[in-house]
């Protein structure tokens, strides 16, 4: 075959935050370059959806470490409105079952395994958060079903290692118009291919070729910012293989949460708060009532549970949900809930699943999954984040990274080709 000039300074594969800041920043600098989208939207597991009316966020929703995050200053300056007030995560304000002398025993004791978890020693090695729950804590059940809102995952599954990396300043705010309209309206004039799924990436040669749906295209450098759990399942091929990609994304499995939205038909509840759906279960749901004021309740779901509700197909949750409520409320109130929307992340095929998490023993991982390839092969996303993994922001500075990375690479290149 004939050599020819390639058709890109680079191709970014995947519009999330990654890939639209990685966009951004190419763009700033003038590089010619593209995006590939295989689904027929931007913004990945940002997603905002308008029901009945309200902005919903079926996937991120909350600007984590708000003060600082990228987000927050990127929704200010499209117009949209920041919510200030911070979550009732901690203080969860309802929950019939629990006298308040329980609901501080539960408090307390839910602060003393986090502290632990934060300052537990891995010198001598990693190992499972599960591990420094209290021997037959009656509350640990509750500290179970938090890790699988936070981390999509029970304790069992998750790097004590990698938990304290993270880097977080403690202040968690909302766009009222949604997260996922923020990414979505960031990356609008960026030149995206939507419905283009990639199969091949062939970087042995001069050029790195590009196989993909809609037909084949080279390229100089390659972004890839796809969620660790399809490299891991080698949704793309790469030609040569990159094993020690395949086998690092598969320390960083996805974790599932997924959310359910709601209808109140009556006036028989609080007028706001977050409470659980039972406190001594693992698998239960966390319910904020009227977010925004709207008259709506959001359900969030994680883990094993979430998992099973997903395969029990639309309205599974509802249902869970439903039962949760007439305990704590009555059936009055159960009956008078309406589905709005429902997700299913750990079921979406572009994704499958929701943010990733590092199993015990792989919390390393994230550096090696980041690291480029050959100097034209590079790789992005949450799962890539040492500090800042599960969120949009941590997917944004890992996309901010590697277009850095391909910009130097590319006036290198310059620079050699004048040279006498």
């Amino acid at each position: 075959m004939v050599q020819t000039p390639a058709d890109f300074d680079a191709v970014i594969i995947g519009a999330g935050a990654a890939g639209l800041s990685a966009g951004k920043r190419l763009q700033r600098d003038g590089l010619s370059f593209t995006i590939l989208e295989t689904r027929a939207r931007i913004g990945g597991r940002a997603h905002t959806q308008i029901e009945q009316g309200f902005a919903l966020d079926f996937g991120c929703g909350w600007l984590h470490s708000a003060d600082r995050n990228p987000w927050t200053k990127i929704a200010a300056g499209l117009g949209l409105t920041i919510d200030q007030a911070e979550p009732d995560w901690g203080r969860q304000s309802f929950d019939a079952a629990f006298s308040g002398l329980d609901r501080a025993a539960a408090a307390t004791a839910s602060e003393a395994f986090f502290a632990r978890l934060e300052t537990a020693d891995v010198g001598s090695g990693d190992f499972a958060a599960d591990r420094l729950l209290e021997p037959d804590g009656r509350f640990n059940p509750m500290i179970d079903a938090i890790s699988t809102y936070i981390n999509g995952a029970e304790l069992e599954r998750v790097s004590v290692a990698d938990w304290g990396r993270y880097a977080d300043s403690g202040h968690n705010w909302r766009i009222v118009e949604g997260y996922g309209a923020a990414v979505a309206a960031f990356g609008a004039e960026l030149p995206i291919r939507l419905g283009c799924a990639v199969t091949l990436i062939d970087h042995g040669g001069p050029d790195i070729i590009i196989e993909t749906t809609q037909g084949r295209l080279t390229t100089k450098a390659a972004l890839v910012t796809l969620p660790a759990s399809l490299i891991a399942s080698e949704a793309i091929a790469f030609r040569p293989a990159l094993p020690e990609k395949t086998d690092a994304a598969a320390g960083l499995p996805l974790g599932v949460a997924d959310k359910l939205v709601m209808t109140i038909g009556t006036a028989d509840l609080p007028a706001g708060g977050h409470f659980f759906g039972d406190r001594t279960r693992t698998r239960t749901g966390n319910y904020e009532l009227r977010p925004f004021g709207r008259p709506l309740i959001e359900g969030y779901f994680g883990g094993a549970l979430a998992r099973e509700l997903e395969a029990g197909g639309r309205g599974a949750f509802f249902e869970f949900a439903r039962g949760e409520l007439s305990r704590l409320f009555g059936a009055k109130v159960a009956a008078g809930l309406g589905l709005v929307s429902e997700t299913a992340w750990a079921s979406d095929p572009f994704s499958r699943g929701s943010y990733s998490y590092a199993s015990p023993g792989h919390s390393d991982q994230r550096q090696r999954l980041a690291a480029p390839v050959d100097g034209r092969l590079f790789f992005a996303g949450e799962a890539c984040s040492k500090h800042s993994f599960s969120t949009a922001h941590g997917a944004y500075f890992t996309g901010l990274e590697a277009a850095e990375a391909i910009i130097e690479t590319h006036r290198d290149r310059l620079a050699k080709g004048r040279a006498p």
